[in-house]
């Protein structure tokens, strides 16, 4: 696909309003003519890692939370980790874009652990047909703005939507001031 998305971030607009995707980041894995499907990356669960993946809570990232990947396949999991330089990944590892590798969760952890910089565990994914996608951002539900693998892994997912925007230039930056409840402005 010539104009693919993967790798970049979607960012709700402030008139999105469904309840998962209000004020949501999410990191696009994949995007072609068919489909697209990403994690939401700021949306931490009330559960830790252990409680879902018994033996990954040692290796993840801070707030060492699952996150709601978004809301299709939530009894599944996807482990993405930080993959510091340009080396071929080890077993159990895919490198996805610049430093953000997919993690093999049946893989050994000892053989993970030594090799990546930062792990996030996500239960199920954000999806949508591309055209469902292209009707969205046509619609204005979202931006789509470049990432930075700090984002993937951030530990103050509270914030991430708010930070996201204001690096962003011009109209998109000034977003981040939007007030939560505009009634109460």
């Amino acid at each position: 696909m010539q104009n693919s998305l993967a790798g970049k971030l979607l960012v709700a607009t402030p008139e999105l309003g469904d309840d998962l995707f209000t004020r949501s980041v999410v990191f696009l894995l994949q995007h072609d003519e068919e489909t697209a499907e990403g994690v939401v990356l700021n949306k931490p669960l009330d559960a830790s890692v252990d409680d879902v993946l018994p033996g990954w809570q040692e290796g993840a990232s801070e707030p060492r939370r699952i996150f709601q990947g978004g809301p299709v396949q939530l009894d599944s999991a996807i482990g993405l980790a930080g993959l510091p330089g340009d080396v071929e990944p080890p077993p159990g590892l895919k490198r996805l874009f610049g430093a953000v590798a997919l993690v093999d969760l049946d893989a050994p952890q000892e053989i993970v652990w030594p090799q990546v910089s930062a792990l996030r565990i996500f239960a199920g994914y954000a999806g949508w047909s591309a055209e469902q996608l292209a009707d969205e951002q046509a619609r204005g539900g979202w931006y789509v703005v470049d990432a930075e693998v700090g984002d993937v892994f951030d530990q103050d997912p509270a914030t991430l939507w708010r930070r996201v925007l204001r690096r962003q230039a011009g109209p998109i930056g000034w977003a981040s001031t939007y007030p939560v409840d505009p009634a109460l402005n």
